[in-house]
């Protein structure tokens, strides 16, 4: 099998992304990792030029007029899944703050060489562990997506769908997935303090304009995790190798109280419906059992 691996990213270093981690978690199942790298006001591309001999960069310039929904993302996934090799039978999509667990390689593997020929399957469905305020704590309500799409099959009309968080396929078809039977570790609100707030007040301008920003955009030297969190649960399992480094390098703290559970009115009806047997999630993918 021909595997590739494709992502991309602006303004790593600012933004305290844990991008390094997330290719070099790609890297040992692709022959290579296409990175598209947005003009940025630091030294990402640099960062990205060191990281292996597999990663193939293309530099980009996000259109900045693109504000509502997240689209830009789409935009940027799009042209790094253009430019993998015509030849792959996978494309492994991951996200600048999204690493694979060397554990879950061999499943992984088996996954895509156990449907490699199956023409029904377009792709394959990962687990989510959101972290949230610390790397020793996981989000478990409702507001987190519970699976997602991160490998798929090239040359089938697939596209980057919405704020980049999954994938359709051409004219606007979900795709039909099988299970990998593995996890992304995503640790999008595992920051400091101080570079959560700024990737607020910078993330949110991909989806709103400067007036809906100014009015719901809290303006503040660092990010209140206390403040925002909801219902969250002790991580009693192991992280990703590749993530240790930056582990090791935290420089504030994080304690919650998991007992307390912040439950908005949607999240209390959505409770109730799953105790009734109704699934609530947001689905975008045909599952193939």
């Amino acid at each position: 099998m021909k595997i590739s691996g494709f992502t991309f990213i602006r303004n790593a270093i600012i933004l305290d992304y844990p991008i390094v981690a997330s290719i070099q978690s790609l890297l040992p199942i692709c022959h290579e990792v296409v990175v598209a790298v947005g003009q940025s006001d630091d030294d990402t591309l640099a960062l990205i030029k060191a990281i292996d001999p597999k990663v193939k960069i293309i530099e980009t310039v996000w259109d900045n007029t693109l504000r509502k929904n997240g689209q830009v993302l789409a935009v940027e996934t799009d042209k790094a899944l253009a430019a993998i090799d015509p030849k792959a039978d996978w494309a492994v999509y991951i996200q600048g703050d999204e690493v694979l667990h060397e554990d879950d390689y061999p499943a992984i593997l088996t996954a895509m060489q156990k449907h490699l020929s199956n023409e029904l399957i377009d792709g394959l469905l990962f687990e989510y562990l959101h972290f949230y305020g610390s790397y020793d704590y996981v989000g478990v309500s409702n507001n987190w997506y519970k699976n997602e799409i991160r490998i798929i099959k090239p040359n089938r009309g697939i596209f980057s769908f919405r704020d980049a968080q999954g994938f359709r396929k051409k004219p606007n078809q979900k795709l039909k997935v099988a299970k990998a039977n593995a996890r992304v570790f995503h640790y999008g609100w595992v920051k400091n303090p101080v570079a959560m707030q700024r990737k607020q007040e910078d993330f949110n301008k991909l989806w709103h304009d400067d007036a809906w920003v100014e009015k719901h955009v809290k303006i503040a030297t660092s990010f209140d995790y206390e403040h925002h969190v909801h219902e969250l649960a002790r991580f009693e399992g192991t992280h990703p190798k590749w993530i240790a480094e930056r582990i090791a390098q935290r420089n504030w703290t994080f304690n919650a109280d998991i007992s307390i559970k912040k439950r908005t009115l949607k999240n209390k009806i959505k409770n109730i419906l799953k105790i009734v047997g109704l699934n609530t999630d947001y689905i975008n993918y045909t599952l193939i059992r």
